[in-house]
C-alpha cells in the first residue's frame, strides 16, 4: 500500500487543499492530511477544530473517497512522522514558483534526514493558484466574501468568527 502525507497548517482549509487531497488519490493509496503544529505560527483555528474541518469537508465533498483519508497532527519532524506512519511520499501543492523554491528546500532537508522519503509536488489548478489560509483569513475578518475559496464548511465557521 503506497501511503502518502499531506503536510500543512490548515489554518483554514481552502479548496485548493481539497483538490491536491483529491489528485493526491491517484498517487496514493492512503493519505494523512498531517496538521503541523508550528510555534512560530499563531491559529486562528485550534488543532481540532481544523481536525473537525479537514473531515468535514472531506466527507461532504463527493469525490473525496474519505475512508482513504486520514486526518492527523504532529509536532516535531515531518519525517518522523513518515516513519512512523511508514509513509513514503510527502504530498506538497505548489502554486507559485516561489513556493517551489521555498518547498525544494524542504524537500532536499528531508531527503538527507530520511532518504527513503520521496516528496511529491503537485502543481495547483489555476483556479486555485492565489489562494493561501492566509489571504482567505484576511479577506474573512473584512467581512469579504471567500465562499469561492473554501469549502462550505468552513465559510461557516470564518462567518461565526468573524462576524462577532
Amino acid at each position: 500500500m503506497k501511503i502518502g502525507i499531506f503536510p500543512g497548517s490548515f489554518d483554514p482549509i481552502t479548496n485548493g487543499h481539497m483538490d491536491i487531497i483529491e489528485r493526491a488519490k491517484n498517487i496514493c493509496d492512503k493519505i494523512f492530511v498531517a496538521i503541523g503544529l508550528n510555534s512560530a505560527k499563531k491559529p486562528l483555528f485550534s488543532v481540532e477544530e481544523r481536525i473537525e474541518m479537514i473531515e468535514k469537508c472531506c466527507q461532504f465533498d463527493d469525490s473525496i473517497d474519505d475512508s482513504n483519508v486520514e486526518v492527523t497532527s504532529f509536532d516535531g519532524l515531518l519525517v518522523d512522522l513518515c516513519k512512523d506512519i511508514r509513509a513514503p511520499l510527502i504530498i506538497r501543492g505548489i502554486r507559485a514558483i516561489s513556493d517551489f523554491e521555498y518547498e525544494y528546500a524542504i524537500a532536499l532537508l528531508n531527503k538527507k534526514l530520511a532518504p527513503e522519503t520521496e516528496t511529491v509536488f503537485l502543481m495547483s489548478k489555476g483556479e486555485y493558484s492565489f489562494i493561501s489560509s492566509n489571504m482567505v483569513r484576511e479577506i474573512a475578518s473584512y467581512h469579504g466574501d471567500i465562499s469561492s475559496f473554501v469549502p462550505p464548511f468552513v465559510n461557516n465557521k470564518l462567518l461565526e468568527i468573524f462576524s462577532q
